[in-house]
């Protein structure tokens, strides 16, 4: 608030100097930082300093700390320059310090900006991020950092390398998922772009490269042949003049409708969010829809020079999710809108879009897709649903979608959201698998949050109607290990037999015959503890329950469990309750 909070210098009752700090906006952080005048044409004048709190309201106040004077201009800016000779740039993490906005300038030019929790010094590094350098070198560019404090060593300490500075043990962390992606380093959540290409799954996700916590969205990018192994690439869509990236999908567009083709194959196409208003650092974010193309397998990607596509509607417009519809041939976009409303537009380049049809349906992260009911392909529905998961199942012509009924629960744990399936799977193939954002971390890794294990969703009959079930990949199959099986015991016999195994990465189907005396029972791994309720018909783990029937008198369960979750499975997968857990005894057994 100009003049209302701020700080100035009076000489003979006129302001002749004035300065406010670093909030202009509601919200960011109460961090004090340096501000300098100039006084050289005031030198032997009598001055006041002046503090001027004289705002109301429910935002807005001054912090005023160690006013001195100086020959020398105090400022929070370093900058130095370098020579790029090798691959990455390592900077130090340390978790809580002051936020540094750090850029890379060739001139005036921005080849990259984020901000960063800056190390003050070697002994409080949490760990260390990186900047790919590759396409720089040889060149000579700045290192310009803003908010760095006075006595911090971080900014000395960023340095050039061939690998990341910390690595030696990487993937092989104590509380790294093993069988669920995560990211090298930095915060990760929603899945973005899954689509399958030329043998290769492609998942996108929103990743904070240089952080624990969520902020600077990018497009981070992993390949894999199995959905197994991950290959993780780098960064692939990043932040502009137009704001952060946002989630979004991904596609091969056959038919080369957009015009991007360069080569003898179809280029991959991404759709995703801008999240801003022309300033990164802008805190009234408008949300627009962009679009990049890659002719080389998904390597490098190319911005529409026409972004973006489609401008801001309303509130926090985001998250389109593209498919083809054949039948109508052309493109279909659905958009989350505001609140619980979400649009369908139709495209025919995905470069020109046609509203169709706003319903209210669903919160974020819209999904449609199809699927046979019992595996028949003569009988097909559509499903949509939002980032919760719940789901819709109806019809749609191409322009419009009609719910047969209302939404149905599908996640029943705490480790699920904004989940997405892969586009282009082939026909030969015909599966409709999905990855979720499995909402999992620990404070002492380099990395925070993963993804749940793939699972393959199927549309089938039930006593309650029809349901979709979730079911892990059948890729699963290339890890095991080793395999313990008994059949037709006690659940005394069974614990005993159980005695000798350990490990701390699992796949358990256990099925237990609920008879009506039994009251309650269940089975527990790595300190977690599952209990079906006889009577109630219910599967409970930790503060999570779910109805769940037996079926001829029997209750069965699945559990994939990780160094971070245990995502369980009842009855061939009608239950679905992915959760959160990391264990901290070693000689947890299972019983």
């Amino acid at each position: 608030h100009t003049e209302k909070t701020c700080m100035n210098l009076l000489i003979n009752g006129t302001v002749v100097r004035t300065t406010t700090g670093p909030n202009t906006e509601p919200g960011g952080s109460e961090a004090l930082r340096w501000q300098s005048w100039d006084v050289t044409e005031l030198k032997g004048k009598n001055a006041y300093i002046q503090i001027v709190d004289n705002h109301t309201g429910g935002w807005g106040h001054i912090n005023v700390d160690h006013i001195i004077q100086s020959n020398e201009k105090v400022s929070p800016e370093k900058t130095r320059e370098i020579v790029v000779e090798k691959k990455l740039l390592n900077l130090p993490v340390q978790n809580g310090a002051p936020k540094t906005w750090f850029r890379l300038l060739d001139g005036e030019k921005i080849l990259s900006e984020f901000d960063i929790e800056l190390a003050e010094s070697p002994e409080r590094t949490d760990f260390w991020v990186t900047v790919d350098l590759t396409e720089f070198m040889s060149r000579r560019i700045t290192l310009w950092a803003d908010n760095v404090l006075p006595n911090s060593q971080g900014f000395i300490m960023v340095c050039q390398e061939d690998k990341l500075i910390g690595g030696e043990n990487l993937y092989q962390e104590k509380y790294r998922p093993q069988f669920h992606f995560s990211p090298q380093r930095g915060w990760t959540n929603d899945p973005n772009g899954m689509v399958y290409y030329d043998g290769e799954y492609h998942l996108f996700f929103q990743h904070n490269p240089y952080g624990w916590n969520w902020g600077n969205m990018t497009w981070g990018h992993a390949v894999s042949k199995d959905m197994v192994h991950w290959e993780e690439l780098g960064d692939a869509i990043h932040p502009d003049e137009r704001g952060t990236i946002f989630s979004g999908s991904a596609l091969v567009d056959w038919k080369n409708t957009t015009g991007f083709q360069t080569g003898d194959k179809p280029p991959l196409i991404a759709i995703f969010t801008y999240a801003g208003d022309n300033n990164l650092s802008s805190k009234g974010m408008k949300f627009t829809q962009g679009i990049a193309y890659s002719n080389d397998r998904g390597r490098s990607w190319t911005k529409y020079e026409g972004n973006p596509v489609q401008g801001h509607i309303i509130g926090g417009n985001r998250d389109p999710k593209v498919i083809w519809h054949a039948p109508t041939n052309q493109w279909v976009i659905v958009l989350y809108l505001d609140k619980r409303q979400a649009a369908f537009f139709t495209s025919p380049d995905l470069k020109i879009w046609t509203l169709t049809q706003e319903m209210e349906a669903l919160f974020e992260c819209p999904e449609l897709f199809e699927l046979p009911v019992n595996g028949n392909k003569d009988r097909m529905k559509w499903i949509l649903y939002g980032a919760s998961g719940e789901y819709y199942i109806g019809g749609f012509d191409g322009k419009e979608y009609t719910p047969d009924g209302g939404a149905i629960p599908f996640n029943y744990g705490d480790c699920f959201y904004a989940s997405q399936t892969f586009n282009d799977i082939p026909a030969e193939d015909g599966r409709r698998i999905q990855i979720a954002w499995g909402r999992a971390g620990h404070k002492d890794m380099p990395f925070n949050q993963m993804m749940n294990f793939p699972v393959e969703l199927t549309l089938r009959n039930t006593p309650d109607g029809l349901r979709m079930y979730a079911w892990p990949v059948r890729e699963i199959e290339s890890l095991y290990k080793q395999t313990h099986t008994w059949k037709d015991t006690t659940v005394e016999e069974a614990n005993n037999a159980l005695k000798g195994i350990t490990g701390d990465l699992f796949d358990i189907t256990v099925v237990f015959e609920a008879k009506d005396d039994a009251g309650k029972f269940g089975i527990t791994v790595r300190d977690l503890t599952l209990r079906y309720d006889v009577r109630k018909q219910q599967l409970r783990c930790k503060d999570k329950e779910a109805a769940l029937k037996p079926e001829a008198g029997k209750v069965a369960l699945r559990l994939l469990v990780d160094r971070s979750s245990v995502e369980i499975f009842g009855n061939n997968g009608l239950l679905y309750m992915p959760m959160s857990h990391i264990c901290e005894n070693d000689d947890a057994a299972i019983e």
